[in-house]
């Protein structure tokens, strides 16, 4: 796989090629967007294309490391990684010794973490053009990590890439995003969503997942949206009959709320156009219909702002208990079995 099989990504993509095509590499990255839209899987192509013994114009330090290279893929872009030489072979296989990628233990990326890539970078690459640094959930660093990172970050080795990939940037010290070339990925079509998912998961479930993955298909492959939205409901339910705290981690708790935007903003199109059609939780339409029958416009709109402001408040560390009863509180107000 390559940069140009990352589907849905064209902007992004062609971005990184003409970084390749003029030699503008940076010492770091930060890719973000959405969570299941391509991100970390165009990290590694982009470190496959940066250390691909046939790019054109690429190290002829790299390719005397080795013995041979492996023709150019037939028909494969110019600033692209060939799928075919050692070096693309290697990092497919996650073998390359000058690829390291590392991401969250428990939830949290920590500073022994941290030292052990500043340990790897301290070393010239062992066979590539550059030591390439893949950090995804890179927002899940801890305060004693990201302050360690930061000094990586000011004084890169020449021969390094770091690149960063994040869902939530704004988790980030300002001053690691500030020492960061952005690169931003955007949400796919309906119709990207469709390619990708085709043959991959049910025939069946696809158009469901494609609706329920609101541009995201990699929630839909690794995850069960349809699963993740009836525990949604239950939870929902829960709340309204004043039962306890059910959220079993402080995970569940951000995709609760993303759904529950998502919900209040499918009872505002329905309670504005009628049109079931319109919905993302199309197939709960009937549901819908009844929680938001004694429900207004205004109502909805409040009940939305309030979750979206509890939200953010989340990520201040707020008891998980107290955020159930408050948040119970306001739904019970308004919303009804």
């Amino acid at each position: 796989m390559a940069l140009n099989d990352v589907i849905g990504q064209e902007k992004a993509v062609a971005i990184l090629q003409g970084i390749l095509k003029k030699k503008r590499l940076a010492s770091s990255y930060l890719f973000c967007g959405e969570s299941g839209i391509g991100k970390k899987m165009a990290a590694i192509n982009f470190a496959k294309a940066v250390n691909c013994l046939n790019l054109p114009g690429g190290s002829d330090d790299a390719r005397a490391r080795f013995l041979s290279a492996a023709p150019r893929s037939p028909g494969g872009a110019d600033y692209d990684a060939c799928d075919a030489c050692t070096s693309c072979i290697k990092i497919d296989s996650g073998a390359h010794p000058d690829i390291i990628l590392i991401g969250p233990q428990e939830g949290l990326i920590k500073i022994d973490e941290v030292r052990s890539i500043e340990e790897a970078l301290s070393f010239r690459p062992y066979e590539g053009s550059k030591k390439v640094v893949i950090v995804d959930d890179a927002d899940t660093m801890n305060q004693a990590a990201a302050n360690t990172f930061l000094k990586t970050l000011e004084e890169p080795p020449e021969d390094s890439l770091i690149i960063l990939v994040s869902s939530r940037p704004d988790r980030l010290l300002p001053t690691i995003r500030s020492r960061c070339s952005l690169i931003v990925f955007h949400p796919l079509s309906l119709d990207s969503c469709r390619q990708i998912l085709d043959g991959k998961i049910a025939a069946h479930d696809i158009e469901q997942a494609v609706c329920l993955s609101l541009g995201r298909p990699g929630l839909a492959l690794t995850g069960n949206v349809a699963g993740d939205r009836d525990r949604f409901m239950d939870l929902l339910k829960s709340m309204l009959r004043s039962e306890k705290d059910s959220w079993s981690s402080r995970e569940e708790v951000d995709g609760w709320f993303d759904q529950a935007l998502l919900f209040m903003r499918d009872l505002a199109v329905l309670k504005i156009t009628g049109k079931q059609t319109l919905l993302i939780n199309v197939d709960m339409a009937e549901n819908l219909a009844g929680l938001g029958k004694s429900l207004e416009l205004k109502g909805i709109i409040n009940i939305y702002k309030e979750l979206s402001l509890m939200k953010v408040m989340w990520l201040f560390n707020l008891n998980k208990s107290l955020t159930w009863n408050y948040t119970a509180s306001l739904l019970r107000k308004e919303l009804v079995l």
